[in-house]
């Protein structure tokens, strides 16, 4: 067979990966819906679901097939361009965002020098398709989802930038497995344990940057009816959907990655450490949706204006002097 036909290592490499992330997403949404809901039971002391399958675990099943199976409408007046780019402009970017991440030792989609920098580039993209969606949809209470997603993400995208770039500052690099490689196998070898200020920051911006409560005010259901996707309906909003628990892996393979030491664990490191790891921060996000109340917005921007942005910039410059000293 000639060599002009085949197909080049890294391609075939990026193709495979590219259909992992994709089972990898539609399994994990199945999974954390399920986890979500019986989270909020446990933490509000009520059955969680029961009825379909044991223990309720076809629900999310049954969730998805109803999705797929409703009608795709668009309200009258909205721009249908818009509209229908919203969703797809919300998921498309999701793939190229799980390539960097090295889940295990040579366990990556691409390897990259500057992959850290190539998640934090296309993130940005979620914020733009909630932008269409509630410019398009033609509904007040979208529009005000949109403008306040939009405000809400430049905010806290500040300090969530400032935390990387002390941790980049201390390992000189950007690439997620050097990032990795630069902690030790010890919880007090992370850079969690040395920078704990910016591992709160982050994962708190985190929070804020994947719209979940308290900081779901794009979509706050008592004010705005559902927000930004109001106006969607069957796959529409489904797209949405499966978008903010896949960022929710994103941004929690991110923090591992950076502060947790990210594959690496006491015993037999490898990529059962790092799911352990980030499957503990997204039980933690779902903990903070079913205890704590929604603030308002202007409180949402206060706290990253006058509080995370002061601190994540004094964090930076005490590293930058650490670091040049040493």
């Amino acid at each position: 067979m000639s060599t002009a036909f085949m197909i080049p290592e890294p391609a075939l490499r990026i193709g495979i990966g590219l259909a992992a992330f994709a089972a990898f997403i539609a399994l994990n949404a199945l999974v954390l819906v399920y986890l979500e809901r019986k989270v909020a039971g446990h933490l509000q002391r009520r059955p969680g679901p029961f009825e379909v399958g044991p223990h309720g675990l076809l629900t999310p099943v049954c969730d998805a097939l109803k999705l797929v199976g409703k009608q795709l409408t668009a309200p009258d007046g909205a721009d249908r361009l818009l509209f229908w780019t919203a969703p797809i402009l919300s998921f498309m970017p999701i793939f190229l965002l799980f390539l960097p991440i090295e889940f295990g030792p040579g366990l990556y989609g691409i390897k990259f020098n500057m992959g850290l920098l190539l998640i934090l580039a296309f993130s940005g993209f979620g914020v733009l398709s909630l932008c269409l969606a509630g410019w398009g949809s033609n509904n007040k209470w979208s529009l005000l989802g949109a403008a306040r997603a939009v405000a809400q993400s430049v905010a806290y995208e500040i300090p969530l930038l400032l935390t990387v770039l002390a941790i980049a500052f201390m390992t000189g690099s950007l690439d997620m497995g050097e990032l990795v490689a630069a902690q030790g196998n010890w919880p007090w070898q992370w850079n969690a344990a040395v920078q704990p200020l910016a591992f709160v920051i982050f994962f708190t911006c985190a929070v804020a940057e994947t719209n979940r409560a308290p900081f779901d005010m794009p979509e706050a259901e008592s004010e705005l009816t559902a927000g930004f996707h109001t106006e969607y309906s069957g796959m529409g909003f489904g797209l949405f959907f499966l978008a903010e628990y896949a960022e929710m892996i994103v941004v929690c393979s991110v923090a591992t990655a950076l502060f947790l030491g990210g594959w690496k664990g006491p015993v037999a490191p490898g990529p059962w450490w790092f799911l352990l790891k980030v499957y503990v921060l997204l039980l933690i996000m779902m903990w903070f949706r079913w205890t704590y109340p929604r603030v308002r917005f202007d409180q949402v921007l206060n706290i990253c204006w006058k509080w995370f942005i002061p601190l994540a910039l004094a964090n930076l410059f005490v590293t930058a002097i650490v670091v040049k000293v040493l």
